[in-house]
């Protein structure tokens, strides 16, 4: 992708040339270069680039915003050689704030840092720097003297050094141990095998050591913990191995740790924290203490290498942008936690790291004798105040076709037919090769070339990818550049994407039992977990879990349950109710309880079935394969598509293909995708003359939807128009005539559409959104289309994976698992209400031109609460909103909100469910501590939609102590950032309203009573039984309970959580298929199983053929072994005769018994471990024959 031939191109020009020469000699400190911004990468470059086309001097190219920063940065990239080119980010938190940055943005700027300190070409990844971009932000802030000196850790394969000497450096360094890697900055260590997540890579990477030397590193894939194979792992090849910058930018060495503790004597209000970092634990928000902590601090200009120069992209822009930052910084200052703790004053002066101002700074880069030049879209800078020099380009920017090709290609024509130049550049390859197509089409001449090394051709259209946003008209070399945004109106912005993981294998799952966990065993019912403990059994050591239930005796201490961890698969995660009562062991209640389940579970089996049944027997419409339209439109999505909603995708046509009607369900949180697939399948009917309608709850949903359908189709003729309280009667009356004359393709609506008025030409397809918000008499309606036409349903609210399985082949869903990956976690912060800190965080969002949402949950005081931050924020636009408005109303002002003609928006917890305003990325809660657990999650799902960061305050009134479980409820929400383990319990709350959804009303009760697992494995059992699948008999559990010693060593996997997660995976397992693949899982996240797992495995083999065979029990009694339940034919009989003379048949009981062999013959000891496994498992072929079963099953 490398555009180095159109650098050589655009330098010719000859006010670039003279600038270049300029710099070269570096007779000018400051010169303005005027010229549009699509120039600015090029003209950045040409000042990097080596002699003779450039001026050869290290840059550093300054932007207002961060965004900028990045997409300069990407652009050159493809001016200028691989690797030259680094972004220097800003934090996403301000310097006195009370959160520290995150580990990622820190690890980025020091990994910059370093190359510019001690730059080495022979190491790719320390390779010199042409040119640093940064945002302002970054610029003005000044750093802990001596960061570039930081040494990375930095291991290849093959390094002698030990696994203790990498951990230790690791931890120097910031980095935190944990039992499980997740995040940046985690690592963890498992016998000789470190895993360890940099803040600069894409996935974590896993070292494998031999003694004291590195065997092997590898990527490895966070979802699953599984290793990539080479060249799914992102970026670069592992064999370069580790490169390990520092997680934090105040590390806690010695002297730091002997001024905190010195500090702490000085000043008891700051005690508590100071006192944590002279005891070398880090705290959020310690990097407020650098200036008098570090030994001195320092800015970012005095780092740059000799020759530097700076380039301010846009310097208006960069002033005012310094100017607000510097006023929101001193707030924070004034509103931070310092002075809070201090009753207001601060005791020790913190400015040393507060943002310089821009004066200063160029003050600094005088005295560095480094030229500071402009390049600006204006002639003659006066406000200045300087007289600098200008050069003024003579370029202008590209047209904006907006997707009017005919146009376009009429210019290219004039262009071509002039002997000009002409460069088109794409992001991707398919737009690239379509691009060619059309100019060829035309009937002009045209060439793709995968890199630009040379000059483009004049008379000739050179096509090419490369990240350049947008193009410029250059007369002077008659040269012209025009990208996809130029052309198509948007912008392919596939790199924000590029990060992709790919279709989760399986993820880890976070079933964290925690001691007092409620759980379900499917024989004795609920119960608490307690904790997992190793016996000796006949001379074996097995792990057990311990399970308690309700006395079965009064004022006796309750019953405990040993279950072996060969039986996981019995026990589940008890989520259904706040405090379950404890079942009593063999009690009748538990099986009166399930019973009642199974009768509920029935009836909704029932239903599915009987409207599957309808529709199988209906005929629908059988769409065609694609048309040439189908693919532009697929490829000018401007993102990549994920794996899981390219699979989506695929589903949904392949049903649409099919002469039944399609009944599908996709589910996916807000922004993962859905509408893409609504917008292809739409396309699809509509090629296919068919109409289409979009059924949405609410009007707000239809302007979004009305927006995206709008913009994805404006260059086809297909015409979409909206329906709802927005549009006049006059406008509903013509769409709706629109729709009987076939005029209108597409229409988007609310349950307008339902009325009977609403008459179409030839309707083909429905897509409803969030179908669960419906009432109960448009779901009728709904209930009756779905055996005429093709439904495809979309849902936010997530399916439970075992509930989709339980259904399969009667209601089809598609669940879109994978987030697009740019998605930051929310910062939360957690605290007592205060006007300052609440002012600070409504300003900060403005500054980055951003939104608010302000949640107060109390209808009468809402408009007071608007009111008061109206006070607070007089330059903030403030609306509120709550349920008892009338519709219309609270319809407007969301619409509003999201068309941006408000900043903050107060409202009752109406924002939870499926409002998606990428733009609001501040979210404060009023009284937190009145709030459930699933709900605060929900509520911060609002935010962080976007590209910026987002931030979340969950505040409690400082004057009222809070009750302990509020307390647990907010410290909960604010660890688990990261969508993981914290979101399971929001996730199981969705989950069982998902379920509700699809299986009719809510069945909370009846859920309560048995738990949400196991009623949905129910469903399933149901289901299947009623369509007549045998094989969905209860699946009866296989006991093995003989003297071999298979567990798991505590020091092969260390950590309850990650070995009851290793025995489920084992419990779970039904094939030789299964064996392996979780023998590979434990060998690659482990290291080498010892022999105690390898029986483990053996044990799981015997118990997959046991279960074959029938047997639910094979356990040693005494000298004999126990098999039943056993029914022998007369042929059986005699072979067992034969074969096991002393064996004991008793078919009353149904059980065999026969005698323990002894290893060498009379007077050895009895067989035990493998080769008693080995002796069972002969038995049960020989006597059993699973084989001949397994065959008269399926036949």
């Amino acid at each position: 992708m490398s555009l180095i031939g159109l650098l050589a191109d655009v330098s010719r020009d000859p006010a670039l040339h003279s600038a270049i020469e300029s710099a070269r000699s570096g007779r000018d400190p400051h010169l303005d270069l005027v010229a549009p911004a699509a120039l600015r990468p090029f003209m950045v470059g040409a000042l990097a680039a080596d002699a003779p086309l450039g001026a050869q001097r290290p840059v550093l190219a300054i932007t207002a915003t961060e965004r900028e920063a990045a997409d300069l940065t990407d652009a050159l990239g493809s001016l200028l050689p691989d690797n030259s080119v680094a972004l220097f980010p800003a934090w996403e938190t301000l310097p006195h704030e009370r959160l520290s940055p995150r580990s990622d943005t820190v690890g980025r700027r020091l990994a910059v840092l370093r190359r510019l300190a001690h730059p080495d070409p022979a190491d790719p990844l320390t390779s010199p720097l042409r040119v640093v971009v940064a945002p302002v932000r970054s610029v003005l802030q000044p750093l802990v003297a001596g960061l570039g000196d930081l040494e990375p850790v930095r291991v290849r394969p093959g390094d002698e050094i030990s696994l203790e000497e990498v951990v230790g450096a690791l931890a120097d360094t910031g980095y935190s141990r944990v039992d499980l890697v997740e995040k940046r900055g985690d690592m963890a260590v498992r016998g000789g095998i470190l895993d360890v997540f940099p803040p600069t890579e894409e996935h974590p990477l896993r070292l494998e050591f031999w003694g004291d030397s590195v065997e092997d590193i590898r990527y490895f894939q966070v979802a699953d913990q599984r290793s990539l194979t080479p060249g799914e792992g992102g970026g670069r090849d592992a064999a370069s191995g580790l490169f390990a910058p520092p997680c934090r930018e105040l590390l806690l060495t010695e002297t730091v740790r002997g001024r905190a503790r010195a500090l702490a004597g000085e000043h008891p209000a700051l005690a508590e924290i100071l006192t944590k970092l002279a005891d070398g634990v880090a705290v959020e928000g310690m990097e407020a203490f650098a200036p008098v902590l570090a030994d001195r601090m320092e800015p970012f200009l005095s780092l740059l290498p000799e020759g530097a120069m700076v380039v301010g992209c846009d310097p208006e822009r960069i002033r005012t942008r310094a100017l607000e930052l510097e006023a929101t910084s001193a707030e924070f200052l004034d509103a931070s936690w310092i002075n809070a703790a201090a009753g207001g004053e601060a005791p020790i002066d913190l400015g040393a790291s507060a943002y310089m101002s821009i004066t200063d700074l160029r003050a600094t880069a005088s005295d560095l004798d480094m030229p500071w030049w402009g390049l600006t879209p204006f002639a003659a800078d006066e406000q200045a105040g300087e007289e600098d020099d200008a050069v003024v380009v003579g370029a202008v920017p590209a047209d904006s076709y907006r997707g009017d090709t005919e146009r376009a290609l009429a210019d290219i024509k004039g262009w071509l037919h002039d002997n000009w130049s002409v460069v088109l550049v794409t992001q991707g390859q398919g737009p690239a090769e379509r691009f060619v197509s059309m100019l060829r089409e035309s009937g002009l001449g045209a060439h793709l070339v995968d890199d630009l090394a040379e000059p483009p051709r004049p008379a000739v259209a050179t096509v090419t990818t490369g990240l350049v946003d947008h193009g410029f008209l250059l007369r002077s070399v008659h040269t012209v550049v025009l990208t996809e945004t130029d052309l198509a109106g948007q912008r392919s912005s596939t790199r924000d994407m590029r990060r992709m993981p790919s279709r989760r294998r399986g993820t880890v799952d976070p079933l964290q039992l925690k001691p007092g966990d409620h759980v379900v065993h499917e024989q004795h019912g609920v119960g608490r977990y307690l904790e997992m403990v190793s016996r000796q059994v006949q001379g074996a050591t097995r792990e057990y879990l311990v399970i308690e239930y309700a006395p079965s005796k009064r004022g006796q201490p309750g019953d405990r349950l040993f279950v072996p961890t060969d039986q996981l698969g019995e026990v589940t995660r008890y989520v259904g109710g706040e405090a379950p009562t404890l079942s009593k062991m063999g009690g009748a209640e538990w099986s009166k309880a399930k019973s009642r389940a199974r009768k509920v579970v029935r009836e909704i089996a029932g239903d599915l079935i009987r409207l599957y049944s309808a529709r199988q027997a209906s005929p629908g419409h059988a769409f065609g394969p694609d048309t040439p339209w189908q693919r532009e439109l697929e490829d000018a999505f401007p993102y990549a598509e994920t794996p899981d909603q390219l699979a989506a995708i695929e589903e949904v046509k392949k049903d649409m293909a099919k002469p039944v009607p399609m009944d599908r369900l996709i589910c996916g949180d807000v922004g993962y995708g859905k509408t893409e697939v609504a917008v292809r399948a739409a396309f699809k009917a509509v090629q296919d003359g068919k109409q289409v309608a979009l059924l949405v709850p609410t009007t707000l949903l239809v302007q979004q939807h009305l927006s995206t359908f709008t913009e994805r189709y404006a260059s086809f003729p297909v015409t979409v128009k909206p329906m709802s309280r927005f549009q006049t009667d006059s406008e509903v009356e013509a769409t709706r005539e629109g729709l009987r004359t076939g005029e209108v393709d597409v229409v988007i609506g609310t349950h307008r559409l339902l009325s009977s008025e609403t008459r179409f030409k030839d309707l083909g397809l429905v897509i409803i959104d969030e179908e669960q918000r419906f009432g109960v008499e448009h779901k009728e309606a709904l209930k009756r289309l779905r055996t005429q036409v093709d439904v495809l349903a979309m849902s936010a609210t997530p399916i439970p994976r075992t509930l989709e399985m339980g259904l399969t082949g009667i209601r089809e869903m598609t669940t879109i698992l994978t987030p697009p990956e740019e998605r930051h976690p929310v910062l939360t912060f957690v605290g007592p209400y205060e006007d300052k800190q609440i002012t600070a965080a409504i300003r900060r969002e403005l500054m980055r031109e951003g939104q608010v949402f302000f949640v107060h949950n109390r209808v009468a005081s809402i408009d007071k609460a608007a009111a008061h931050i109206q006070r607070l924020v007089p330059e903030a636009r403030v609306a509120y909103a709550h349920g008892q408005m009338n519709e219309q109303q609270l319809e407007r002002v969301m619409v509003d909100f999201w068309e941006k003609n408000f900043d903050v928006l107060v409202s009752t917890t109406i924002v939870e469910s499926g409002l998606d305003v990428p733009n609001a990325n501040t979210l404060i809660i009023d009284r937190a501590d009145t709030y459930g657990l699933s709900q605060l999650h929900q509520l911060r799902g609002r935010v962080g939609r976007g590209r910026e960061r987002a931030y979340a305050y969950f505040l409690y009134p400082p004057e009222r102590p809070l009750s302990e479980t509020a307390y647990e409820r907010l410290a909960t929400v604010a660890q688990h950032t990261e969508t993981g383990a914290g979101m399971y319990v929001a996730m199981k709350d969705l989950e069982i309203r998902g379920s509700g959804n699809i299986l009719g009303s809510e069945q909370s009760g009846t859920i309560a009573g048995v738990g949400f697992d196991l009623y949905v494995r129910m469903v399933g059992e149901a289901v299947a039984e009623l369509r007549g699948d045998q094989s969905a008999a209860e699946e009866v559990e296989t006991k093995v309970e003989l003297p071999i010693n298979a567990h798991i060593p505590h020091d092969y996997v260390p950590g309850e959580r990650l070995r009851l997660q290793a025995y489920k995976r084992i419990a779970g397992v039904t094939s030789e298929e299964d064996i392996t693949a979780a023998y590979e899982e434990l060998s690659d996240r482990y290291g080498t199983p010892p022999q105690p797992v390898d029986n483990l495995m053996a044990v799981a083999r015997f118990r997959v053929l046991a279960k074959s065979a029938g047997l639910q029990d094979v356990v040693q009694q005494g000298t004999q072994i126990r098999f039943s339940p056993v029914e022998l034919r007369e042929s059986q009989e005699l072979r067992l005769r034969r074969m096991y003379p002393k064996s004991l048949h008793k078919e009353a009981t149904k059980t065999l018994l026969v005698p323990v062999p002894k290893a060498g013959g009379l007077g050895g000891k009895p067989l035990r471990d493998l080769d008693l496994l080995k002796w069972c498992t002969e038995l049960v072929e020989a006597i059993f024959e699973p084989a001949r079963r397994a065959a008269r099953k399926e036949g």
